[in-house]
């Protein structure tokens, strides 16, 4: 399968999702290009985007597993390129 490069918007309205949203990204980490997080203290929400090279079923996969944590919305954009 070949892999797609895609963004991953993940926002978190409880600071303690960070632990599990964590974990999740290090189970993922090979795939991981870079990430970037910014708490956004006046509205109480942690915004984190990740870059990622990986198969579509591997960043649905992470997407899936972010997402059915409570409190925590996430959007994927994909790249048209290969």
């Amino acid at each position: 399968m070949e892999n797609k490069v895609a963004v991953v918007a993940i926002i978190a309205e409880n600071r303690d999702s960070a632990e599990e949203i964590n974990a999740i990204l290090h189970q993922f980490g090979d795939y991981i290009i870079g990430r970037m997080g910014i708490p956004y203290k006046a509205k109480k929400v942690n915004i984190i985007s990740v870059a990622i090279d990986a198969p579509h079923d591997v960043i649905s996969a992470m997407s899936g597993k972010i997402g059915n944590l409570p409190n925590v919305t996430v959007k994927t954009a994909y790249s048209s390129c290969i």
